[in-house]
């Protein structure tokens, strides 16, 4: 096909050998095979001159167009051999994509350049089903997950911390014991956040009876404004609390006494992902990347 288009466009045999680099009579066989498979004559041949056909003008142009997805098909294919180039599409909870992407995004921009980044904010569940079903290709959420099939990336852990109205007695103190927990109004996300689960988790640990909590936000800066108002109090991880208590004077961060309760922040993907070294290598560089942060690094 490509002797043939190059004879289409120079019609002379020599200058078409020599345009892609074939001697005559191997260029001449390529013709001629190519004939032979389409069962259609593309060329007039003289002695003095060449000529297309008329199936050859038309197939003259569809060859060409073929030749050029080819050449497009062969850069992807190099594009997809190249580490840390193409697209990788990164799907992350809503209680760490405010946080922690300028952290991810400024990496991937100095260190990887080529890399192009789709972001998809979700919830914990519709980003596993994501991953499993070949819609993302890498998470960046809470763990342990404990599900078949999903290999975890660990990057580091941070303490959740008490927020509390200005004038609350617990406000800005530090130690504070666990089961201080016990008995507060303790606002939390709605159903399917993670970080609802977790805590819960805290608070069970701490010996919360299993009394009703107020359920009052779909994000956390909603969360955080209802305490403003005095209506209770609630936990944020530490990489939240710049964010999210620097917009005023109305909020107070109290700490725990160690061990703090954490929870673990990681990357995850599909166990035997055909890019598993390339995700296991950004980890690796986040892992770096996040010690600017409030949060301790596991060390890999």
């Amino acid at each position: 096909m490509r002797a043939f288009a190059a004879v289409a466009d120079h019609l002379h045999f020599r200058d078409a050998a020599t345009a892609i680099g074939m001697s005559q009579p191997a260029l001449s066989g390529a013709v001629s095979a190519l004939e032979d498979v389409l069962g259609v004559r593309l060329l007039e041949r003289t002695t003095r001159k060449v000529l297309l056909s008329p199936a050859g003008e038309r197939l003259a142009v569809r060859a060409k167009t073929v030749l050029i997805e080819v050449a497009a098909l062969m850069e992807e294919a190099d594009a997809v051999r190249a580490p840390f180039t193409g697209q990788v599409r990164l799907g992350v909870i809503p209680t760490v994509a405010p946080y922690l992407l300028p952290t991810v995004l400024r990496l991937t921009r100095d260190r990887y350049p080529d890399l192009e980044l789709k972001v998809h904010e979700e919830q914990t569940s519709s980003l596993l089903d994501g991953l499993h079903t070949g819609r993302l290709d890498l998470l960046l959420l809470a763990v342990p997950l404990d599900v078949p099939g999903i290999t975890e990336l660990p990057l580091f852990d941070e303490d959740f911390v008490l927020i509390t109205p200005r004038d609350h007695p617990l406000g800005g103190r530090d130690a504070l014991a666990h089961t201080v927990l016990r008995d507060l109004d303790l606002l939390l996300l709605g159903e399917g956040h993670c970080l609802r689960d977790q805590a819960l988790d805290v608070c069970r640990e701490a010996g919360r009876a299993d009394t009703p909590v107020t359920t009052a936000a779909t994000g956390l800066s909603t969360l955080v404004q209802l305490v403003a108002g005095g209506l209770g109090v609630t936990l944020l991880p530490r990489t939240a609390v710049e964010v999210e208590t620097g917009r005023g004077d109305l909020l107070r961060t109290g700490y725990f006494e160690a061990p703090a309760p954490t929870r673990r922040i990681a990357l995850a993907m599909r166990t035997g992902a055909a890019r598993g070294a390339e995700y296991a290598e950004l980890a690796a560089e986040l892992r770096g990347a996040v010690r600017e942060l409030p949060v301790r690094v596991v060390e890999a």
